[in-house]
């Protein structure tokens, strides 16, 4: 059968770097960091103190208090941003075929803080135990899904992927995926995560994974730079309006880039670690490559997973330079989680967010807070220090990396007629 053309006609953001696109955009080129002290609890005893937090969010713009406090923060930051991409998009409900339009959307964790506050109060109080009735759906991870599903009256595809920091980037490929079969006409996609709670910072802590800079967390993420001492948590939600190209031509729909490609891939090597060759990195590529159609040569930019840890950043590094080969040396590069922070289950949908941005604008984000290389990375590659630059894009690649050896990454593309 003739595969559909798909297209991404909207965009939502709720970041470490701004409440929009514009604003997280507008942050990016400057080369903002997100970084902070925690202010969600007292994170004194912790070895790491700092994280990148979403700043000013005001649940009360896209729902009311009373549903605001039945969802846990990774749904308020699905809906929040799923309601600034669907309006960016234009499309009306009542003008679209709604069991043909759906929601694919991500956590990598879910609602970790929900669980912890109720086993909180089960084992202070000692008595019957008593617990919120909302526990249960304010913690699953398709949960925000549901909820977008719902407040627009979409019947259409409606589920949630999982792949840990790979989840955004899954959840992107399986709308595109649907789409192009002709599954659906329209789909709401990304991710969003909540993780700055006690036991996620005390897990990734205890796994030694986190940045301990907590004299300076504003270059506490530096990736590819030799002093990088681990990744520092993000949070946040990310959303695509992906849409079939005929269907959004139909109804005069913007156009801000279309999905060349997408591809997935297992490590099968290590709980955590990333393969010591890049071997599942590279075959996510390769895969995402062939399914777009298009040679590695073709690449503008690559929007690296670059979570700032001493093992991944080279790896992921060695294995773009056996994707690309001598033409690594003519793309751009960045890690945005430099500003960001690892955003987790919705790194991929920032990222994704990025690499339009960069196709519209014809600018690349910086890698910021890189001081120092590495020596084990070639000195020779465009890893855009520290400032935008400007620069055609035609395609931009996004890749995505998650415990369990998942891999995911994701190709746009200028869109033309």
């Amino acid at each position: 059968m003739e595969l559909k053309r798909v297209v991404v006609t909207g965009l939502g953001a709720i970041t470490p770097l701004g409440n929009s696109v514009s604003e997280t955009w507008d942050n990016m080129l400057k080369g903002v960091s997100g970084a902070g002290p925690i202010t969600y609890f007292d994170a004194s005893k912790f070895k790491t103190r700092f994280a990148c937090e979403v700043k000013n969010f005001d649940a009360s713009l896209t729902m009311d208090k009373k549903e605001a406090r039945r969802l846990d923060r990774f749904t308020q930051y699905a809906i929040a941003a799923a309601h600034e991409a669907f309006l960016d998009s234009g499309i009306d409900s009542e003008k679209i075929n709604r069991r043909k339009a759906g929601v694919i959307w991500g956590s990598g964790i879910g609602g970790i803080q929900e669980i912890t506050t109720e086993l909180e109060s089960y084992y202070k109080t000692g008595e019957t135990p008593r617990f919120n009735p909302f526990l249960v759906p304010k913690m699953i991870l398709d949960i925000a899904a549901g909820h977008i599903s719902i407040r627009y009256g979409f019947n259409g595809p409606n589920y949630a992927v999982c792949s840990a920091c790979a989840t955004a980037t899954n959840n992107i490929i399986d709308a595109f995926n649907l789409i192009r079969l002709n599954k659906a006409d329209v789909i709401i996609s990304g991710g969003s995560e909540a993780p700055v709670t006690i036991p996620a910072l005390g897990g990734f802590s205890s796994a030694k994974a986190l940045s301990e800079r907590n004299d300076d967390p504003l270059t506490a993420s530096r990736p590819f730079d030799k002093d990088r001492d681990g990744f520092v948590i993000g949070e946040g939600g990310g959303a695509l309006i992906l849409e079939e190209l005929e269907h959004a031509k139909a109804r005069g729909a913007k156009i801000y880039a279309e999905v060349a490609g997408g591809g997935m891939s297992g490590d099968a090597y290590h709980i955590t670690a990333p393969h010591p060759e890049g071997l599942g990195a590279q075959y996510s590529m390769e895969n995402a490559f062939e399914d777009a159609g298009i040679r590695p040569e073709m690449i503008d930019y690559v929007n690296v997973h670059g979570t700032s840890t001493p093992m991944g950043d080279p790896i992921e590094l060695k294995a773009v330079a056996k994707m690309l080969g001598e033409h690594i040396y003519k793309t751009s590069i960045s890690s945005t989680k430099s500003m960001t922070g690892h955003g987790l289950g919705a790194a991929g949908a920032f990222e994704s967010i990025a690499c339009i941005m960069a196709i519209k604008d014809g600018i690349i984000p910086p890698t910021i807070n890189l001081f120092n290389l590495d020596p084990a990375i070639d000195s020779r590659l465009d890893l855009t220090p520290n400032v935008a630059k400007k620069r055609n894009v035609n395609y931009a690649l996004n890749n995505t990396f998650g415990f369990g050896g998942h891999n995911a990454s994701v190709i746009f593309k200028k869109y033309s007629e």
